[in-house]
């Protein structure tokens, strides 16, 4: 079956750096899209970032962007978020998620051109608190 696990979060202080990975199986690592996404008390989930672990394209999301970076370590299958200069804000629970190909075309899979579509698996999730 599929599974995704989380970890690495954990309790810093403003400006301070945490790494998250995600450990996969169950599935074709190369085949699918790995997103993090985070959630904190009150407010909707969202996306953070995401990455094609065929061809490495990332995205992030504006709140993120230039303080934190995702990577893919295909041969682990298994997907890291490190996150510098942390702020409050980026409080929340951070959940690792896959998503499966939309289709496949002379041997290519084919995802959204959309971020953060399509994700069906989800982690566990893992506590970040940045304390100030």
């Amino acid at each position: 079956e599929v599974q995704l696990v989380e970890s690495g979060g954990g309790l810093v202080q403003v400006g301070g750096s945490l790494r998250l990975s995600c450990a996969a199986s169950g599935f074709t690592f190369d085949d699918y899209n790995i997103a993090w996404f985070r959630q904190a008390p009150g407010k909707e989930r969202e996306g953070v970032s995401c990455i094609s672990t065929d061809d490495g394209s990332t995205y992030y999301a504006d709140s993120v962007k230039g303080r934190f970076t995702i990577s893919s370590e295909n041969a682990k299958n298994t997907v890291y978020l490190q996150m510098n200069s942390l702020k409050p804000e980026d409080t929340a629970v951070y959940y690792c998620a896959a998503a499966p190909p939309l289709l496949r075309v002379d041997s290519k899979v084919v995802h959204s051109t959309t971020p953060f579509v399509g994700y069906d698996y989800w982690g566990q999730g893992t506590q970040v608190t940045v304390s100030s």
